[in-house]
């Protein structure tokens, strides 16, 4: 129940934060012909702020349309007051979203412009993948672009590493020995969290044991309480009772865990680089990154979580014309180099070169068919089956015992979803 007053308590705060904006509204700066020369991106990555400002500067420049940033640290809150705009005069030029079940609730509800003949001219012009469009297609249309895309891979810090004779591993065996040679010198090896990202070592495990149940849950032809599903569970309780996580309910940065030593290793999308880059740390000399290998022994390639964050626009967003010159530009070169390599991530157009090598090695790696790839289950999960699932896998943090039920609380959310479709 206090997850459920939780999101209630959030959904309130969005919308007095809403009420407050609406009568603050309409700063935007017009060139008097009614088109936007500003254009007010909403975005849930609020730590991100710097970054939008270098591209909404290059965009002033190249295409005579600046971008302000407006910028959310709180998820729920953030989804309420975009969903909330819908209903409202109050509507944001351009947001960020996710893919999958999420995307496709607003797309359903009409409230998305679509991006068909972008995405024609951003593939022919080989700014955007072939491959990436059906991530963003949706009974044969496409809507929204990618705001960036992320492999999750394993975050670690070298000098922990190098300290305490620990190298980046090859086989779960080793990465579980590494694991116990940690947690015997007081260290944490993993960062763990109950909130937002609760999903990740579930997925992470998952995909690790058996991609295809994997899939086959995100498409409604397996059950969370399928003797595989269940097995991911007692693996990831012996692996909490036994010590390896760092505090669930923690509220300090993981950058900030992985710098000082007190966290040996996170899971996280490439686009964790920026936050450890943020707390001044090198990548390659600092840190580093790994792919992390398959749970079960001789199981094929290593399974990679992707993800593709789209940035959208409103069908009857404040100026149309300005916002769908922006998105066409944001996919091009110029755009995509400022904003991938000043964050230190990956691109979605392929013709951007990474600077990092860590981040080059990983993504060529990926794009050579060396990993197969899984959708992210914050994507992959339909929109009222991750709400259950982030709910259920938060509790089973604070109480391990109670995994059945909480795979029964996400099937019963399942089941209602799947009915009738």
């Amino acid at each position: 129940m206090k997850f459920v007053r939780a999101r209630v308590l959030t959904a309130l705060v969005a919308a007095a934060s809403l009420a407050l904006t609406a009568c603050g509204g309409g700063d935007d700066k017009d060139s008097g012909s009614g088109t936007k020369t500003e254009l007010k991106l909403y975005n849930d990555k609020g730590a991100w702020g710097p970054y939008f400002e270098e591209v909404g500067k290059l965009s002033q420049e190249q295409i005579g349309i600046g971008m302000k940033p407006v910028g959310y640290t709180d998820e729920p809150t953030y989804s309420a007051f975009i969903k909330a705009s819908f209903r409202t005069n109050n509507k944001p030029d351009l947001f960020t979203w996710s893919t999958g079940g999420r995307l496709e609730e607003i797309v359903e509800s009409g409230q998305v412009a679509e991006t068909t003949d972008l995405w024609k001219e951003a593939v022919a012009a080989g700014d955007l993948s072939k491959e990436l469009e059906s991530t963003y297609t949706y009974n044969g249309k496409q809507y929204c672009v990618p705001l960036n895309i992320s492999y999750w891979v394993m975050f670690y810090n070298k000098k922990v590493f190098d300290d305490n004779g620990v190298k980046p591993p090859t086989t779960w065996a080793e990465l579980m020995a590494s694991a116990d040679t940690l947690k015997g010198k007081g260290i944490k090896p993993f960062y763990h969290t109950s909130v937002l990202f609760s999903f990740v070592w579930f997925q992470q495990l998952l995909i690790g044991t058996d991609p295809e149940l994997y899939n086959k849950l995100a498409t409604g032809e397996a059950k969370y309480t399928d003797p595989g599903v269940v097995a991911v569970m007692e693996r990831w309780k012996q692996m909490i009772d036994g010590g390896y996580f760092s505090d669930p309910g923690s509220k300090e940065d993981p950058a900030v865990q992985l710098k000082t030593g007190k966290t040996a290793m996170g899971i996280f999308g490439t686009w964790f680089n920026t936050s450890m880059t943020q707390q001044g740390m090198k990548p390659g000399q600092d840190y580093g990154m790994f792919v992390i290998p398959t749970v079960t022994p001789g199981s094929g390639k290593n399974t990679v979580a992707f993800e593709s964050g789209p940035l959208c626009s409103l069908a009857k967003a404040p100026d149309t014309a300005s916002s769908t010159k922006y998105m066409k530009w944001w996919v091009q070169q110029p755009a995509q180099e400022k904003w991938a390599n000043s964050r230190g991530d990956v691109s979605a157009n392929p013709k951007v070169t990474i600077p990092d090598p860590g981040l080059a090695t990983i993504a060529k790696a990926a794009g050579d068919g060396e990993y197969s790839l899984a959708n992210r289950y914050f994507e992959a999960a339909p929109a009222p089956v991750l709400t259950a699932a982030l709910d259920a896998f938060g509790a089973f943090m604070v109480d391990t015992g109670s995994y059945m039920k909480q795979l029964q609380n996400i099937q019963k959310a399942a089941d209602e979803y799947w009915k009738g479709r």
